[in-house]
């Protein structure tokens, strides 16, 4: 049987971008010609039952202070400049992509033409040229596979170059440091250089979706979304650790999608085809959906510790880095829409990793309060131990995605809150983190319990539900839910003590005003009102 050939371009639409005298340039090879490639070449090894894992060197998670936003004409009075959109200028820019197109001469690559979007109407074509083949298949993983006879008029709107081995010069190139995410609207190129982080290739697309997409008033969202049997969507907003992932893998609901969708006058619509959850201590009893996909072949497993004997993998072992991570495609999950379209939601889910450990582990938002902690996006960590006591320490994120959204905050409120008005839609925030005190004092909220109140707000159980205001968020807490305890609902009674329980309350009320203080001149006084008491 004659074996039949994939596809080879040649070089065309690259040289666009400045590259030639290229060696071999392979073009949208499917997931078992990658595989070949990957083993061949030494980019990863093959694990029991099939998966990839790779390793990402010295940068196991984003560079954050490593992103720039190219500072030109066309676009710069839309940008929200600051820690998060650095500029840069584009003559930096120019002679950066210059020395790295220099650098991939000679050099093998690997192109994925593919779709960024769901829906037909607003879907972006990308292109993705890594020089890695694993890379490669993260991008077919986690983008939209054109079908066959798309791919022939497949034209990209946006391409991205990334060239880990390639690495940027500060006192050249105007970078912080050798690692670069640059970003140029107007070229509408992206440069990615000095990291093997796979996650840079789809978080750049996304940041570019959130600068797109607005200006056709739809809302870009960094959340997981999945929709019930009567075709109502629910959303779930939530910093990383919060539980975006875990809880909208629900076997009696269908997934839309785990990290990135946008919000248009047709509905919900994933950005994405795959899948990139966070691994680390991964249970196949509370998460059967995401573990089963650690077994499976097409999973790229990053920074997983693998035995090099049995070739089994440990989800437990934190060696390389707790930012463990597993790429799919969406359809690894059984329930997963494959249209990636759902319609209006009627409930949203903001999460919270609350270490403080006052936050109600479910309490019902205003419209104003809604936009109040969209514009906050808090969530927060363990800093660390010190005589068995773990000092918290708070994350604010606007959006639940400020690293990603190229616009000021206050843009994306705005178009959320004219369609909760739209759309009538419920919003509630669920506190997935601690109660009855800190790391070390308290313990952490049963995912059995937390899922009970999702179900129950998903399914209109806590519609009609009489609520009691908590004193220093103003947060509306239903006084009963199915399969909850009551005590469980409201934080000031599982602390021990409730002057401490006050104490820090306070403590957390302080630090969301001192966050919003730099949002308050672009806000309504009713969004400002809607924060906590002091």
């Amino acid at each position: 049987m004659k074996e039949k050939q994939c596809p080879n371009f040649t070089n065309y639409g690259l040289e666009n971008h400045g590259l030639t005298n290229l060696n071999e340039v392979f073009w949208n090879l499917p997931t078992a010609v990658l595989y070949e490639k990957i083993l061949i070449r030494g980019e990863g090894r093959l694990s029991h039952l099939g998966p990839i894992v790779v390793r990402t060197g010295h940068h196991t998670g984003r560079s954050a202070r490593d992103k720039f936003i190219v500072d030109e004409a066309s676009t710069k009075k839309d940008v929200w400049w600051g820690a998060n959109n650095s500029p840069i200028s584009k003559a930096n820019f120019d002679q950066l992509h210059h020395r790295m197109a220099m650098h991939l001469q000679t050099q093998d690559l690997y192109v994925q033409d593919c779709f960024a979007g769901a829906d037909p109407e607003h879907r972006m074509p990308v292109r993705i040229i890594t020089q890695y083949a694993w890379h490669s298949l993260f991008a077919r993983n986690m983008f939209i596979q054109p079908r066959e006879n798309e791919l022939q008029k497949h034209v990209p709107q946006f391409t991205v170059i990334n060239a880990p081995h390639f690495h940027g010069s500060p006192s050249m190139d105007g970078t912080n440091s050798e690692t670069f995410i640059m970003i140029n609207f107007k070229k509408k190129l992206i440069l990615i250089g000095g990291t093997s982080y796979a996650g840079e290739i789809k978080k750049s697309i996304f940041t570019v979706m959130n600068f797109l997409l607005p200006k056709k008033g739809i809302l870009p969202m960094h959340c997981s979304a999945n929709i019930n049997k009567h075709g109502d969507s629910a959303l779930f907003f939530g910093l990383s650790g919060t539980g975006k992932t875990t809880l909208s893998a629900d076997a009696s609901r269908t997934l839309i999608g785990d990290d990135e969708h946008g919000w248009s006058d047709n509905g919900i619509f994933n950005f994405e085809g795959g899948c990139y959850a966070k691994l680390i201590h991964l249970s196949p009893e509370a998460e059967p959906e995401i573990y089963s996909t650690t077994k499976r072949f097409g999973t790229i497993l990053e920074n997983v510790c693998l035995n090099s004997c049995t070739r089994r993998i440990d989800l437990d072992d934190d060696t390389f880095t707790e930012n463990t991570r597993g790429s799919y495609h969406i359809s690894s999950i059984p329930n997963a829409s494959r249209s990636g379209i759902g319609g209006h939601p009627k409930t949203i889910i903001f999460l919270s990793a609350d270490a403080f450990g006052v936050l109600p582990p479910i309490s019902r938002l205003t419209k104003e309060q809604a936009m109040y902690h969209f514009i906050s996006g808090y969530t927060a960590r363990v800093a660390g131990t010190e005589r068995g006591v773990t000092e918290p320490t708070p994350v604010f994120s606007a959006c639940y995605g400020a690293p990603f959204m190229p616009m000021p905050p206050m843009r994306y409120a705005e178009l959320l809150g004219n369609k909760l008005d739209r759309h009538d839609t419920q919003v509630w925030l669920i506190n997935t983190g601690w109660t009855g005190g800190p790391p070390g004092i308290g313990q952490r909220m049963s995912i059995a319990h937390t899922r009970a109140m999702v179900n129950a707000a998903l399914d209109g159980r806590l519609n009609d539900v009489a609520t009691e205001t908590e004193p220093y968020f103003g947060l509306r807490i239903p006084v009963q839910c199915p399969d909850v305890p009551r005590e469980v609902l409201n934080p000031s009674t599982t602390w021990a003590n409730p002057d401490d329980y006050k104490a820090q309350a306070q403590k957390l009320a302080g630090l969301f005003a001192k966050n919003f203080q730099q949002f308050a001149g672009q806000t309504s006084p009713e969004i400002r009102q809607a924060g906590p008491s002091l």
